[in-house]
């Protein structure tokens, strides 16, 4: 089997703090940057480099959300106990003191999210929109200085969108987390984002929305004819890629 490399000359940085968007088109290589950074994969040439280090597998600094969790309808472990093990759950052995400063530890970090309802409701009986409020707290509890979430908008209405969006700025302002964010719909996220990494054609472009988020600068990463759109709110669309994809396949 041969391996193609997912993209070449990926020249950036993300500075402490940041909200930044990963787009691009399916197939462009997103995930793999998420491999990359949980130390999952290894580049095939040049150097990443994450918190002065290589990247490595189990990074404590690191929180998580996939974009996919299968969660089995019938499973009757609390949302409480799922975050409760995020923040002590490789400990054997819990005192009933530790535990207890785990629970409301726990509780803290869900009311955080905004899922207070949630805390005793059993997870095979949560809602997707639910389930990402508590996968959410989950990764905050092991107080990450980075969150990388994998399409956590998917399968959200536009209402629903705004909301888990304004809620992962609010807490990582207040927590000082770096968030990578991967998405297709950039409208949602356009209020809240510092920097944007579009990955498409085998090339990352990073800089500002309003600076990556061009018809110019498109065009230059997809080498064809890419036209963006603004509307009076400001919502963005992308028009070309598809005539692009059709070119490629």
């Amino acid at each position: 089997m041969v391996a193609f490399p997912s993209w070449r000359e990926a020249n950036f940085t993300i500075l402490k703090g940041e909200f930044v968007a990963i787009l691009g088109p399916n197939g462009a290589g997103k995930t793999t940057l998420f491999r990359l950074l949980l130390g999952l994969a290894a580049p095939i040439a040049g150097k990443m480099t994450l918190f002065g280090a290589a990247p490595h597998r189990g990074n404590p600094r690191i929180g998580y959300v996939p974009q996919r969790h299968m969660v089995d309808r019938e499973i009757a472990v609390e949302a409480l106990e799922l975050v409760r093990l995020g923040i002590g759950g490789d400990r054997w052995g819990l005192g009933a003191g530790r535990g207890k400063a785990e629970r409301a530890e726990a509780r803290h970090i869900i009311n955080a999210v905004g899922a207070d309802d949630l805390a005793h409701r059993a997870l095979g009986t949560l809602s997707g929109g639910e389930l990402q409020r508590i996968f959410l707290a989950e990764a905050l509890a092991g107080k990450p200085e980075l969150l990388l979430l994998d399409e956590p908008l998917a399968n959200l209405d536009v209402r629903r969108e705004g909301e888990l969006v304004r809620l992962v700025r609010d807490v990582a302002q207040r927590e000082q987390v770096t968030v990578l964010l991967i998405a297709h719909n950039i409208n949602s996220l356009m209020p809240v984002l510092d920097r944007v990494l579009y990955v498409a054609n085998g090339r990352i472009a990073s800089g500002k929305p309003g600076e990556v988020l061009t018809s110019a600068a498109l065009t230059e990463l997809y080498g064809a004819p890419i036209e963006v759109l603004r509307d009076s709110k400001g919502r963005v669309a992308v028009l070309g890629v598809e005539e692009w994809h059709h070119a490629h396949d």
